[in-house]
């Protein structure tokens, strides 16, 4: 077995679920009561234009040199639809599916693993039964039938496990793939396609001395967040990449259980964005570096045209302060003991620093071309929602990020599998204005009195929030108290697009506005540190 922290979900799990199934026999008529069940035939009422069998099994692959690692893995295979539906990578994670928006899709998802499994479609506008929630994970030599249309536009999404407590240990072992959507308003474009379009998938693990996925889960990886030594990109080791002297498309995918990217190139060159997390930006923006959290996507505009052949460039992850290896900022005494204190909670770990800087990806030089296409000055229209367009201007939805006995929350809860709070009830077909605020100060005395300790650290970390069902709009973003290290940061946010995924800082409050229009149901919101995740850092939102 690789050496996979053995924490006793199983019995927990077991006992939510034969509640879940008691509590839907006892209420048939429960609005929430779609048994998991009901959804392993496919409905011969729904004309599928793409059909998938996806199947999660364990089986080995060759990552690093010598001795094959042990994972988890996506198997895809197409039923129905185009080739180019389905793309089988090398390394260990899924095939990437791309699809086009108004087509309908029929995954038939097969679990072979020894452990419940649920897959989330992270980033699309789906119903509740078809969203992956955790309520609807199944046992092994189980199928549940997923049917959705698109209704995205293009863009870049993908899908994960979202099984309750197993997410971070399902997803770091390899359950996760790219998802790129397209549409006729991008096809327009003629951005950059076939081998110029390029998936860029980055994640951080820790491998054993004879190669196997180390992910042994001490308390402080918990509080911060699993942080691995090696970076895989696309699930290879030391990615060199080469290219040609024109432009490209890279869709960027933050696929880490925890660890926060400051993405820059290695010569200072500007950061050209063309997409976020919900699809191409209305035009494009040029930034000195680009913040992307787990789970957040980030499309750039890269033109190698004028490099000669045999140079590189370098995509990394540059140095930044004011997340996992400065908690306590501010908390701690002086700068050294600060530093120090970050230091000494890296070493705990074996993971890379957060102060560090890291090579993400090598870009070479092999083949000098004389066309290139250029970079549109505007991209796609996009509706800009303001206040003017919430559906109750008297109503401000929190999402606010605390802590109690040493276990993050939401809204002073963690997660029950179905519950929802008075402030989580949303009308359909709604726009919602929400603030998320982490109030790195709300937890007062922490350990020790003042604002020191454990806790008051914790309360340092950043949470990067992700609410499923449509993507939301940032209307504002405010520091109550911005510290030296936000400033290492700050110019890094691309707030100008839909959005997903946001990741918000200590003592900052983001105001959001979300459409929840179509469908009814559960939809839950956590933060995407995997790890907290199945701590119990998550909610539900009701639509009803």
């Amino acid at each position: 077995m690789s050496n996979i922290t053995n924490i006793n979900y199983r019995r927990r799990q077991f006992l939510q679920y034969t509640a879940f199934g008691a509590l839907t026999a006892a209420l048939p008529g429960l609005v929430l009561s779609e048994n998991r069940v009901l959804n392993n035939k496919p409905n011969s009422a729904f004309k599928a234009d793409v059909e998938i069998d996806l199947i999660a099994r364990p089986t080995e692959v060759a990552i690093l040199s010598g001795k094959h690692t042990r994972v988890f893995q996506y198997h895809g295979k197409l039923i129905k639809g185009p080739q180019a539906a389905l793309k089988t990578v090398p390394g260990y994670l899924g095939p990437i599916f791309s699809f086009q928006k108004g087509q309908k899709i029929r995954i038939n998802f097969y679990n072979q693993l020894s452990e419940l499994c649920i897959t989330h479609w992270h980033g699309l506008h789906v119903p509740q039964i078809m969203d992956g929630h955790p309520m609807y994970a199944i046992s092994h030599g189980e199928r549940y039938v997923y049917e959705f249309e698109i209704k995205n536009p293009a863009g870049t999404n993908w899908y994960h496990s979202h099984t309750h407590e197993l997410t971070g240990a399902q997803v770091y072992q390899g359950l996760a793939g790219m998802i790129i959507i397209s549409d006729d308003v991008e096809q327009k474009l003629e951005l950059p396609s076939g081998e110029y379009d390029l998936p860029i998938i980055i994640q951080d693990r820790n491998f054993t001395h004879d190669n196997q996925l180390s992910f042994n889960l001490r308390r402080h990886d918990r509080m911060r967040g699993f942080l691995g030594n090696s970076i895989l990109v696309n699930g290879q080791v030391n990615s060199l990449i080469p290219v040609k002297t024109r432009a490209y498309r890279l869709r960027i995918l933050n696929g880490s259980n925890a660890r926060i990217y400051k993405l820059g190139w290695n010569d200072g060159t500007a950061i050209t964005a063309i997409g976020t997390d919900g699809g191409l930006l209305e035009k494009p923006q040029n930034l000195p570096y680009v913040m992307l959290a787990p789970a957040e996507r980030v499309e750039l505009w890269v033109d190698f045209s004028g490099r000669k052949p045999g140079s590189e460039l370098i995509l990394q992850s540059l140095t930044y302060q004011g997340t996992h290896s400065t908690m306590g900022r501010g908390m701690m005494g002086n700068g050294s003991m600060r530093h120090g204190m970050g230091r000494m909670m890296d070493a705990m770990g074996s993971g890379f620093g957060q102060d560090e800087v890291i090579d993400i990806a090598k870009f070479q030089i092999h083949e000098q071309v004389g066309d290139s296409p250029k970079l549109p000055v505007e991209l796609i229209p996009m509706r800009r929602l303001t206040e003017r367009d919430v559906s109750q201007p008297d109503r401000t939805i929190p999402i606010a990020i605390g802590m109690q006995h040493m276990s993050f929350q939401l809204n002073d809860r963690t997660f029950v599998m179905q519950d929802y709070g008075e402030s989580e009830k949303i009308p359909l077909n709604t726009i919602q204005r929400m603030k998320i605020s982490h109030d790195s100060h709300m937890m007062g005395g922490g350990m020790h009195g003042g604002r020191g300790g454990m806790m008051g650290m914790m309360m340092s970390i950043p949470h990067p929030i992700h609410v499923h069902g449509q993507q939301f709009q940032v209307l504002s973003r405010r520091q109550s108290n911005p510290e030296k290290g936000y400033e290492s940061i700050k110019d890094g946010f691309i707030d100008s697009g839909w959005k997903d995924t946001i990741l918000v800082m200590p003592g900052e409050e983001v105001d959001i506005i979300k459409p929840f229009n179509d469908y009814t149901g559960l939809f839950p919101y956590h933060c995407h540190i995997l790890e907290h995740e199945d701590m119990g850092m998550m909610r539900n939102f009701y639509v009803s």
